[in-house]
């Protein structure tokens, strides 16, 4: 399930461009499945600024611990608080209502959204 309407990271975070200078983050399908059981999400807090490819929060599962990468450079606008109390959201719903942060992007949306993967794109990079 690789959705053609969100832009991808190498690092298997989805980027869904909102239109108004905003994006939303979450973590692919692909990811998800491979963490397994979601159990505790970190997550910045809303203000908090961003840097493209830095750290900002960390997805913990019944297997592993997992950094959430920025995709690109911004102010965290949103944070998805029903993942405090149910982290499952992930697994059920990556691309809905386990979405993550909203982040209002530092310059042209254009320009930081062109360096991320197409669904094809990303499709070839899992092999999904």
């Amino acid at each position: 399930m690789i959705p053609d309407d969100l832009r991808y990271t190498e690092a298997h975070e989805w980027v869904r461009d909102q239109g108004d200078g905003t994006v939303r983050i979450g973590i692919t399908d692909h990811a998800q499945s491979q963490l397994g059981d979601i159990v505790f999400v970190s997550l910045p807090a809303v203000g908090d600024t961003v840097a493209a490819g830095a750290a900002v929060g960390e997805v913990e599962s019944t297997k592993s611990v997992s950094d959430l990468y920025a995709p690109v450079a911004g102010t965290v606008t949103a944070v998805n608080d029903a993942l405090d109390a149910n982290p499952e959201l992930i697994n059920s719903g990556p691309y809905e209502d386990g979405w993550m942060i909203d982040v209002r992007i530092d310059g042209d949306p254009a320009d930081a959204l062109s360096g991320l993967l197409d669904a094809a794109a990303y499709t070839d990079l899992v092999g999904d």
